[in-house]
């Protein structure tokens, strides 16, 4: 697939200041390769033949169905579980072979929007570690963001270690503020959460500890409660 396909502008991802900017990247990404794959792929021979051998995770078959009309969906199934009847199964009826049984383990690990996205985000890392050493006003906005969930916090910093140590340090610093700001703030409100079913609390102020676990899981698994 093309690159600029899913290339977005660093500085809209990063403009709204609401939550995790990284997750708003791989959102977008997920939304245009989502809306590429059961659209203009469909006359692309060289995408096709990369779906019908990957194929897609339980997430993002659920997005084709949801967002695409149901011919092209039908269309990528059609094709895909053919070469899944070539690939995984036994011709003549044998049993089936070492080979099968390794496609079946590849393709229980493969996604094509999966791989697709994990490549298009290494490389908008890339600009954003870039644009954070070159851009003042990027190194302004990234540091008024108001938090990083952990698996971006994660890529963020694996994405930081190959700054040039001048800038490795302090990006990391900053990096790191903006995830354990958050922790710090969820963990109190997990635990004001847990303290509210004490007996001695009833009757007490919540503050903005309802929603604590869905704030918690989303802030380790990247997604929201209705995602997982």
């Amino acid at each position: 697939m093309r690159e600029d396909i899913c290339s977005i502008p660093i500085n809209d991802v990063f403009g709204p200041k609401d939550g995790c900017p990284v997750c708003r990247m791989r959102d977008m990404l997920e939304n245009r390769i989502t809306e590429y794959i059961t659209g203009a792929a469909m006359m692309e021979p060289d995408v096709r033949v990369e779906t019908n051998h990957l194929g897609f995770c339980s997430r993002h078959f659920g997005m084709i169905r949801e967002y695409g009309s149901r011919l092209p969906v039908a269309l990528i199934l059609e094709s895909h579980l053919k070469e899944i009847e070539e690939c995984l199964f036994p011709k003549g009826g044998e049993i089936p072979s070492k080979k099968n049984l390794q496609a079946m383990e590849e393709l229980e690990k493969s996604c094509f929007m999966c791989q697709n996205i994990e490549t298009n985000m290494k490389h908008l890392f890339e600009t954003v570690i870039k644009m954070w050493q070159t851009d003042p006003d990027f190194r302004k906005l990234y540091a008024e963001q108001p938090c990083l969930c952990l698996p971006h916090y994660h890529m963020l910093v694996e994405a930081g270690v190959k700054m040039p140590r001048k800038n490795r340090d302090p990006f990391l610093k900053e990096t790191t503020r903006l995830a354990q700001n958050y922790l710090t703030a969820l963990k109190s409100d997990v635990t004001h959460f847990c303290s509210m079913f004490d007996y001695r609390n009833k009757n007490g102020d919540w503050g903005t500890s309802k929603d604590s676990i869905e704030r918690a899981m989303w802030f380790l698994t990247s997604r929201h409660v209705e995602e997982l």
